[in-house]
């Protein structure tokens, strides 16, 4: 597909960009990260062939992200707490689907 070619070949940007979207909090209704972690869900089902070897950034900060969402007592309600564990999971499933199981591992 066009839009596969087109994320392939701006890659490496847009990994920057969704690495420090997932890193930083946004407010209680994380309107970024939820938004971020579409983008990322979007991503990987476009350029699949190319997530094997972006894993290991990408399983650190979506572990780094339910890490903190579960751990923090902050501001934000639990629907969008909810939401973003709900979204990240659906990454690492996406990401193991395309490694042949190494997220598992």
């Amino acid at each position: 597909s066009s839009l596969g070619i087109l994320i392939v070949r701006h890659l490496k940007r847009l990994e920057r960009v969704i690495l420090g979207y997932l890193e930083v909090s946004d407010g209680p209704e994380e309107e970024a990260r939820l938004g971020i972690l579409e983008t990322l869900q979007c991503t990987i089902e476009h350029a699949w062939p190319r997530m094997p070897c972006r894993l290991p950034l990408l399983l650190k900060a979506l572990l780094r992200l339910l890490w903190d969402v579960h751990t923090e007592r902050g501001p934000t309600p639990e629907p969008v707490r909810a939401a973003l564990l709900h979204r990240a999971t659906q990454c690492l499933i996406l990401l193991d689907r395309c490694s042949q199981g190494h997220v598992k591992v």
